[in-house]
């Protein structure tokens, strides 16, 4: 999953200049209270709200999490929940009262203003509206004495008190300053209430507004609530409508988030806070443009440009290699495309055909697994592609910097949240400019109506990221979303949505399998496929047959169900069987549409007729009957191509030490150019005479380093170099620890040249303290010439301090070196190694520690080149570890330069750490 996180998101500044201010609960995301307030800042939200076990759990006192909202510009607009207080017996109500004071002095502590009261749940309660509002009134009269205010909520599932038309009687009969409403979109929504009644209650006795979406579900409201909640626009609840509602009455207070979502909170805090805030943008966009002028007056715009018109599809790149490329080819050739065009200044061919067309990047891409083909862009035809780049950064999309030649096409482009670059193509008469990049081949496009234009994009998420690149799909192009639908198929439940432009020129698809635990079929990760449009489906599949193209056999069962389900016409159901044609029909009209084969382990193209104003993809049971076709075809394949099997593949970081010469944003496009995954980046100097790269304090450079790592999906492994010696404060690098979590870091490489081993103890003790709430681990590195110089020396510091996020660093050259026995390695527990530095370097150890740090820092060797034992260092450690090669050879690097230097480095450790030759034929490229 690729959302980087956005320069102008790192301080509330970034959020709406006008407009309301703008919460989120700290239930919606995942991690500690630390992470949870970091992540809302860095989206640019104003305020929080507190849930009370975020802060039961957390380590920080409450005047601490104040300082620390305070400190990233963060307001407490709400501490909730307090739980089944009101309508209760004398007794129950002395204890609630003890247990409200108790939390009304954290609210003071806190600095928050509002306390949520939910309606009681309790077999205590009483349906007693009377007594309800005389012990809510003494609460607030309590809550009034220390300056704040309590907000009544009515729980769809409350004993008595279950909507807020009911809880609005309790409150006016309580008639408290200090009392007044939360309402709950969802507790409002899900039980369907008339939500005209909201008119009524006067705008100041509206305390706090919070916001959900959800799916329509039939299930237990309960559940419905904790688990199925969604952020705005994902769902099927009208919330332009209700906020248009609330807004009228006056309410000037918060928009806030509470979503309850299994999904987001597992995931990345920082990704799950930003689809927050673009939900709400969204949203705030959609009442500007039609809610009554009282409810657009106190809202304000959100300062988004207006989507852009879409025109259509202008293209879409697939990233191929040497294997997969040809087999794209071939079949494109007979789908009827023509290669029309060589990119001037990079590996690109433009394949065309009418209005449709591909192009084929052949540039290594470290996302894409070697023989595979897959959609790595897509471009798209917009008004004005300057409004759709502006409005995609005030969506928080990191626009995608574009390295151009002189003369070369400037094409705005944006992260989608999956990786995939969404390009803006300008319309009218100059919208082809960027075609001007291409050297043309000679040869034309077919124009005879096999093909016309590109219908639709199908894409398969993970179903971590299915609700997030929706999210984007919609908010950032202006899509209009589907409703989200499910069918069986043979590999478990699939899950769909489609969104489209208003005038259905740019459709695309979104799919995930919600329940998958594996993949005992023939491995298909995310298929992808591109719909072609035909103006005659049946003469299209004949002359494509005709031309080689590998379409997909349909079994014949389908077309007798299809007489027994559409009875169509006998003539037309023969030729659909005959050229593996599916159908599908509506009251707006009938598509036609039939499958290639897959082109590898991910593509596949179809062809697709929509006669009439049909706006679907296919009937329900179409995609089950292609999966298991495909699935059959590619098992004869499997048994007829005999596979041969190399060693495992791993994970590559690029040490900094290995190309230091470059700068972080050169780093990054070094290692996506190479096929790398991670990068380790050095944020301090070690020595006087090397270059130092301020990350810590250079806004600059740290915006443009995020921008390279969103664009290229490179992702950073490790920081270094958190050195303490005995006149060093670990206090010193909380900035550099705090920069690391900023870019994505999981891991600080620590040195520790003390000869103190108490302090040197207490000293790294005191490091992984700080790095614990940034989601650092701090994994210790034995130089053999440092007083902690081997690995006996490291596991006493780490049993003695004794930290949850300690780790060892095992670099090859410095464990072979310092004499340590690979025994002792073996017996060490599996959590303490995280990554290991890799290199090789010539036999024996240099006599002096002058010789031992230059060849450290000068002279290492690539993997197998020298006389470490590399196989049985590597094979003492636990399985999986990413392997970052650090390998700096000053006089290669002065011959080559350090970018050729980092592809070959890696293309050594593959071939002698992977066992893969350099060039692999999968048996689907056969």
């Amino acid at each position: 999953m690729l959302i980087a996180d956005h320069d102008a998101a790192r301080s509330p500044a970034a959020g709406p200049s006008t407009g309301p201010h703008l919460t989120i609960a700290t239930a919606c995301l995942s991690g500690t209270l630390e992470d949870k307030l970091a992540a809302a800042a860095a989206a640019g939200f104003h305020g929080i709200e507190i849930f009370e076990s975020d802060l039961i759990a957390s380590a920080w006192s409450p005047a601490r999490v104040r300082q620390e909202c305070a400190r990233r510009g963060l307001t407490i607009d709400l501490y909730q929940p307090f739980r089944d207080f009101e309508a209760v017996p004398p007794d129950t109500f002395r204890a609630n009262l003890r247990r409200a004071e108790h939390k009304l002095g954290i609210l003071e502590q806190l600095g928050a203003g509002t306390m949520l009261v939910s309606s009681s749940e309790s077999a205590d309660a009483v349906d007693d509206d009377e007594l309800a509002a005389e012990q809510l009134r003494e609460l607030a009269e309590r809550a009034a004495g220390r300056g704040l205010r309590i907000a009544y909520e009515a729980l769809a599932w409350g004993r008595f008190v279950n909507t807020y038309a009911h809880a609005w009687r309790i409150v006016r009969r309580a008639d408290h300053p200090a009392l007044g409403l939360c309402l709950d979109s969802f507790h409002v929504l899900s039980r369907g209430d008339d939500t005209t009644g909201i008119r009524v209650v006067p705008g100041s006795k509206v305390f706090h507004l919070q916001l959900a979406d959800a799916p329509r579900l039939k299930m237990d409201v309960v559940e419905w609530s904790r688990h199925h909640r969604l952020f705005p626009g994902l769902g099927s609840f009208d919330l332009t409508g209700l906020v248009s509602q609330v807004l009228a009455t006056g309410y000037d207070g918060p928009l806030s988030l509470e979503v309850f979502n299994d999904v987001y909170r597992q995931a990345d805090p920082r990704h799950a806070a930003i689809d927050g805030m673009r939900s709400l943008l969204a949203l705030q966009e959609s009442v500007s443009a039609g809610a009554p002028p009282v409810a657009q007056r106190r809202l304000r715009s959100p300062g988004l440009p207006p989507a852009p018109r879409l025109g259509g599809h202008m293209f879409t790149e697939l990233a191929v290699d040497e294997v997969s490329g040809p087999v794209v080819a071939r079949t494109l050739t007979a789908l009827g495309f023509t290669r029309t065009g060589q990119h001037r200044s990079k590996p690109v061919q433009l394949w065309q055909q009418s209005d449709a067309r591909i192009l084929l990047n052949f540039a290594p891409q470290r996302t894409v697994p070697p023989g595979t083909a897959a959609i790595c862009a897509l471009g798209v035809e917009s008004s004005d592609p300057a409004s759709s780049a502006q409005r995609a950064d005030r969506l928080l999309a990191p626009v995608l910097p574009r390295v151009r030649q002189p003369g070369e096409a400037d094409l705005s482009s944006v992260a989608a949240p999956d990786g995939t670059a969404v390009f803006f193509c300008r319309a009218g008469a100059d919208g082809n400019s960027w075609l001007a990049d291409f050297e043309p081949t000679g040869s034309q496009a077919r124009t005879d109506g096999l093909v016309t234009r590109t219908d639709h994009i199908a894409l398969t998420e993970p179903v971590d990221d299915f609700d997030q690149v929706a999210l984007f799909y919609r908010t950032v192009l202006g899509l209009r979303s589907g409703q989200t639908t499910e069918l069986a198929a043979p590999f478990g439940l699939l899950r769909s949505r489609s969104a489209t432009d208003t005038e259905h020129t740019v459709r695309i698809t979104l799919n995930t399998a919600p329940l998958r635990r594996g993949s005992w079929a023939p491995a298909v990760p995310s298929p992808q496929h591109i719909a072609f449009a035909s103006g005659d489906v049946i003469a299209a599949a004949k002359a494509m047959r005709e031309l080689g193209a590998p379409v997909l056999r349909i079994p014949q069962n389908y077309y007798d169900d299809l007489d027994a389900r559409l009875a169509p016409d006998p003539e037309l159901l023969a030729t659909l069987r005959e050229h593996s044609i599916l159908y599908d029909c509506d009251a707006g009209g009938e598509y036609l549409h039939f499958y290639t084969e897959m082109l590898g382990s991910r593509l596949f193209f179809e062809v697709v007729q929509r006669i009439g104003d049909y706006a679907g993809y296919g009937a329900v049971t179409s995609a089950p009957v292609r999966m298991a076709a495909h699935r059959q075809r590619r098992l004869r394949r499997l048994r007829e191509t005999p596979q041969q099997t190399y060693g495992r593949e791993h994970d590559y970081s690029l040490a900094h030490l290995t190309a230091l010469s470059l700068s972080p944003p050169e780093l990054v496009e070094a290692a996506a150019d190479a096929g790398y995954r991670y990068v380790g980046l050095r944020l301090t100097r070690v020595t006087p005479i090397e270059p130092h790269y301020p990350l810590a304090t250079d806004p600059a450079l740290m915006r443009t380093t995020k921008v390279r790592l969103a664009a290229t999906g490179v992702e950073v492994l490790d920081i270094e170099l958190a050195r303490i010696g005995p006149d060093e404060d670990p206090g010193d690098l909380q900035r550099v620890l705090e920069a690391g979590a900023e870019l994505g870091a999981r891991h600080v490489i620590a040195q520790l040249p003390d000869p103190d081993r108490n302090r040197k103890i207490d000293r790294y003790a005191q490091l992984c303290q700080m790095a614990h709430p940034l989601g650092l681990t701090v994994d210790l590195e034995f130089p053999s010439w440092t007083e902690t110089p081997d690995l006996t020396e490291a596991v006493r510091v780490l049993r003695a301090a004794d930290q949850p996020n300690a780790g060892i660093l095992i670099d090859l050259l410095h464990f072979a070196r310092s004499g340590s026995s690979v025994a002792d390695l073996r017996e060490l527990p599996a959590e303490w190694f995280h990554f290991a530095h890799v290199c090789d370097a010539p036999p024996g150890v240099p006599p002096t520690r002058e010789e031992l740090i230059h060849t450290a820092r000068f002279e290492r060797l690539y993997p197998g080149e020298g006389g470490i034992d590399v196989d049985g260092i590597l094979a003492a450690l636990p399985p999986g570890l990413p392997y970052a090669l650090e390998i700096p050879r000053a006089q290669l690097v002065a011959q080559i330069g350090a970018k050729e230097h980092a592809r070959l480095a890696v293309a050594a450790a593959r071939r002698r750490l992977d066992g893969a030759p350099a060039h692999r034929l999968p048996a689907d490229a056969a």
